[in-house]
């Protein structure tokens, strides 16, 4: 097991917990928020939750934290958007920056810079949602999901020989919407997360409740997933996993912490590749999170992994 060093003192005093927002992920946010906000609360900051409207600038003109723990899920708050108004504000705030936010939520965009960096991708093509709707993209197995969207939001699996899900693609938005439609990758669904330029061990995540993948309920209801931690792979798997991840991380300009998701076909007559489906810069910070069970692991409380994320907050990230 590795382990992360001292988290560094405090010094900021009045933190403002930037949660709940204007995504589909809000509620996720939410809870993320409030976990933060007591964590820093025991940790000594003054802390002051904001849930974020079309009037956060002014809100926060009105209270001036000292920094500001992006605790926002999704559109608008991990796309560059939010860093863009604390930016403008010069009021410093964690995880990465504008450019590397807008860049990691695009995925395809993450595709095209991680494979530059020798990550290994699915190929995918971008195309609205009505044409995935109207024929196979491309051959069967393959998944249709937003191209911007994060905790596996409006996802569909579309398994060998079947047929196109109509419904379930014309569900997630409107007809005109961009939607990725990526090469299914079988096997496991692993994840690794960075904190600073510490790269942490290895999860593997196995989806309970018959979940086929691990979608928005495997990922937040409590037993909706089960955390092999470590993940029981080759070692030069886990290693490999490391690695990519760190690169990912570096290759996007992410700063602070990030989580990258894999998957690793080891299956009976599989393939045995592996590959990076994204990298998120706003993990979650809930109950069933991951990136607090990493860094639990590593050595650290949850109030000292919400301490680091602030004490390394900053503007021109």
């Amino acid at each position: 097991m590795s382990k992360l060093g001292t988290p560094p003192a405090r010094t900021f005093e009045h933190v403002a917990v930037l949660m709940g927002g204007l995504s589909a992920e809000r509620s996720v946010s939410l809870r993320s928020g409030a976990a933060v906000a007591e964590a820093l609360e025991s940790e000594g900051y003054r802390v002051t939750p904001l849930d974020v409207g079309r009037d956060v600038a002014a809100r926060l003109d009105a209270i001036r934290p000292d920094v500001c723990f992006n605790a926002l899920h999704g559109r608008y708050g991990e796309d560059g958007c939010i860093q863009g108004i604390l930016e403008t504000m010069d009021i410093p705030y964690t995880h990465s920056g504008v450019l590397s936010s807008a860049l990691a939520m695009h995925k395809e965009n993450a595709k095209t810079v991680m494979s530059g960096a020798g990550v290994p991708v699915a190929e995918a093509k971008l195309v609205t949602r009505a044409v995935a709707a109207s024929a196979h993209a491309m051959a069967p197995p393959y998944v249709v999901k937003p191209v911007d969207e994060g905790s596996s939001v409006g996802v569909v699996i579309v398994p060998p020989g079947g047929e196109v899900p109509v419904d379930a693609i014309l569900a997630g938005g409107p007809p005109d919407q961009i939607v990725m439609v990526e090469r299914f990758i079988a096997g496991r669904e692993l994840t690794c997360a960075v904190i600073g330029d510490f790269a942490t061990d290895v999860i593997e995540i196995v989806p309970l409740k018959g979940l086929a993948f691990y979608d928005f309920e495997a990922k937040y209801a409590p037993g909706g997933s089960k955390h092999e931690l470590p993940a029981n792979i080759l070692p030069d798997v886990y290693q490999l996993i490391r690695k990519y991840t760190l690169a990912a991380h570096a290759s996007l300009g992410c700063r602070g912490v990030s989580r990258a998701d894999f998957r690793f076909d080891d299956t009976a007559g599989g393939t045995g590749e592996l590959i990076c489906l994204e990298l998120n810069t706003q993990p979650g910070m809930t109950g069933t999170s991951l990136v607090p069970e990493l860094a639990g692991f590593a050595g650290w409380s949850f109030g000292q992994l919400a301490r680091w994320i602030v004490e390394d907050a900053s503007c021109s990230r």
